[in-house]
This record gives C-alpha cells, structure tokens and sequence, in this order.
C-alpha cells in the first residue's frame, strides 16, 4: 500500500519532529533504555512458537483483534509485496482483522503525509524479517520512523522478527549490504533505537551465532546485547522484558563482572524477566 502526492519534510523536518518526540520521552524517563510507553515484541525468527504465542501477545498488546496493525514487509528482497506478506496472514490466522501492508523503498515516499496515514491509527506495527540495511535505508530519519515512534507513545506495540528485530535497536548490527556476516558495517549501524543502548541479534542458537555479539560491545561497551533465538521473543514494557516463546535469549554484557577466560555472555529462558537498567535478572 503506497500513498504519493504529498509534499516530503526536509531532513532538517523530520529530525525536529523525531526530537520534539524525543523531548516527552525523555521528560517521563531521563534514563529509560526501553519504551515509557507502549510495548516491544522483539522475536528471533524462525516462526511464532508454540501456538502462536509471539503473534497472540503482539495482538493482545495491540488492543486484540479489531485493532488496526500495519505489517512493514521491506526488509524482504521483493520489490513489491501483496496483503499477506511480512506476517499479515500470519496475524490475520490468529484472529487479526483489521490489517495494512504498507511499503515502500522511496525515501521521499517514506517521508510523505500520505503514506503514513494507515500508521496514524495504528495500534500496532509489525516489521517482517529479511535484511534490516533495507528497513534503515527506507526509513531512518522519514516521517515513517516518526510516526512508528508515534504509534509507542499512544500506548501501542512495535513488532518484528529476525530484521525486524535487530532494526528496534539502537545499534544495528549485520547492517551490511555486502552480507549478513558482518556485524558493524559502516554507514548502516544505526536502528530505530526503540530500546537505547541495546544491539539485538537473531537466530542466535539455531545459527550458532552465540559468540558474535562480544566484539560488538567489546568495541562499544556502552552496549548491551541481546540474542533473541529462533521462535522466541522478548516482551519489553518500560525497562524490563519477559521471554516467551520456545528457546533462550543470549546476554552480552561488557560490563559484568566475570572469572578469567569466562564468556561475557549468559542465557535467559522462557519465563525470565529482565531489567534493563540494571542489566540482570529480575528474581521472583
């Protein structure tokens, strides 16, 4: 679904309005790492779950079923994507109704008024997986990113899996056009930053991709890591996260305390919960 017609914001537009977001935010929380409002599902691909437990709590989180959710399907290599793709079916087979594919790989499109009406009442936005160097190259900095950070201060949720998850970021890793071996590339390691200070990875065990956090925030120890595996999600509602789904979520943090030749990394299981703000884990 594409709207052309109106007038594209300059880039000087875009950013006062993503700071005059920002200025609420950060009035509500100075320190806040996750959303002061709204909610994030961040999956790790590789499917919903045991029955449908990631798609279920997305649409739950969202108001439930007659609630408007725009699925962003650009992070795939198509071109053009019908009403099905980027998860739409998937939503709409667990009871989803009222659900807009919207897409674009023209910037200027992006940061048009008419393409982002469907986000204006939208409760929830979902991004399907793919590669995320497309998400940022669409959309970073556009009316698009505006209005999906706009969707989180009215109270909704934000989605996606594989790409879709490492683009809810601060820093975006395996942003490389070239492939997705590469975990900093520059000129694309910039996310949505819908958590602040955080890289998320993705297919982390079933791909063994374990390890390749570290040198991430060994480089940039301001970070912290997080490896979301295959049919599993993190929840994150203000500064913590609850995992759900079928695996583990991997930790990497540079700043906690280890033994000589100990991984900086650990492993949060379905049930755990999390804070952000003191990387650890919330005890019952």
């Amino acid at each position: 679904m594409t709207h052309i017609g109106a007038t594209a914001m300059t880039r000087s537009g875009i950013w006062a309005m993503l700071l005059g977001l920002a200025i609420p935010i950060t009035s509500q929380a100075e320190t806040a790492i996750g959303p002061p409002k709204g909610a994030l599902v961040i999956a790790g691909g590789g499917g919903d779950g045991k029955d449908g437990v990631i798609s279920t709590r997305f649409i739950e989180l969202a108001g439930g079923p007659e609630s408007p959710i725009v699925v962003i399907p650009t992070a795939g290599e198509q071109d053009e994507f019908d009403d099905k793709s980027g998860g739409a079916q998937l939503l709409r087979s667990r009871g989803a109704k009222n659900v807009t594919v919207l897409h674009t790989r023209d910037r200027g499109v992006a940061d048009s008024a008419e393409f982002v009406k469907p986000l204006q009442t939208a409760r929830g936005v979902w991004f399907g997986g793919g590669r995320q160097w497309r998400l940022a190259d669409a959309y970073l900095g556009t009316r698009t990113q505006a209005a999906v950070l706009d969707v989180l201060t009215r109270g909704g949720v934000v989605g996606g899996t594989s790409a879709g998850a490492t683009i809810q970021g601060s820093y975006l890793v395996r942003g490389a056009v070239e492939g997705n071996q590469v975990m900093m590339s520059p000129g694309h390691e910039e996310g949505f930053a819908l958590l602040k200070d955080v890289a998320i990875d993705q297919h982390v065990i079933r791909r063994k991709r374990i390890p390749d956090l570290a040198p991430v925030v060994e480089k940039h120890p301001e970070l912290l890591g997080l490896g979301v595996d295959e049919k599993t999600a993190i929840v994150v509602q203000g500064d913590q996260f609850e995992v759900i789904g079928e695996s583990d979520v991997v930790v990497t943090d540079p700043r906690r305390p280890r033994r000589e030749g100990e991984d900086p990394w650990y492993f949060l299981k379905p049930g755990d919960r999390f804070d952000l703000k003191s990387r650890a884990k919330i005890v019952p």
